[in-house]
């Protein structure tokens, strides 16, 4: 949540784990977006990138192109986004898909491998790589994506699993607890609105206990 150059160095160097969201980019923030990254790396402590709809705008690509070389421990977006990311196109619009995870999974290998990172990308059932390896997680509910900024969310709790885990099992690990917190809600929901509350809690109260015996994680 600091974006402001002046700061964003000494922040960084507070934090366990950065997530960085390219959502309401402009040159002022990239900036402070690389300058947080690099005092990640310097330290030796992982950061999550968000291309959020990297293929719309050359300054997007640019920018992401930049954070990339950063070589961030984990990169989540959806199908549309890992595509465009990859250099293959996408047919997102805004921060939504229009192609299918499917569409996808070879784009997340090829570019976890050369990135070095592990590579989710979002959907009905999430797709992990970290090039060699690939898990789907099946977790979730048709009413996550109607939650404004819920993706969004998720890398934070991306970022938080990663403190002192293994990048590839944390990052399942987080999908499929986010998901399965989805799960718990709607059961309670009406709607979006009584469904993100639900969610919150269901967050707060899921045990590691309850994600081993929930979560839908296969191999690749």
């Amino acid at each position: 949540m600091v974006h402001a150059r002046q700061e964003v160095v000494e922040f960084a160097g507070l934090a366990q784990a950065l997530s960085v969201n390219i959502g309401t980019l402009d040159a002022n923030w990239a900036e402070a977006m690389e300058m947080a990254a690099q005092a990640m790396v310097a330290s030796g402590r992982p950061w999550v990138l968000d291309p959020v709809d990297v293929g719309a705008t050359q300054f997007r690509r640019d920018v992401c192109a930049r954070l990339m070389a950063l070589r961030p421990t984990v990169i989540r977006g959806n199908a549309s986004e890992i595509l465009a990311l990859a250099g293959l196109g996408g047919a997102g619009r805004g921060a939504d898909s229009a192609d299918p995870v499917a569409a996808a999974e070879a784009s997340a290998r090829d570019l976890a491998t050369r990135c070095g990172a592990v590579v989710a990308v979002s959907g009905p059932v999430d797709y992990v790589t970290d090039g060699i390896q690939g898990f789907h997680v099946a977790n979730g509910d048709a009413l996550m994506p109607r939650v404004t900024a819920l993706g969004c969310s998720l890398n934070g709790v991306i970022a938080a699993f990663l403190v002192g885990q293994p990048a590839l099992s944390a990052t399942v690990a987080a999908l499929a607890y986010f998901g399965l917190a989805g799960e718990c809600a709607v059961r309670g929901a009406n709607g979006p609105g009584s469904f993100q509350v639900a969610f919150l809690d269901a967050l707060y109260a899921l045990t590691p206990q309850d994600v081993t015996a929930g979560a839908k994680v296969r191999r690749a």
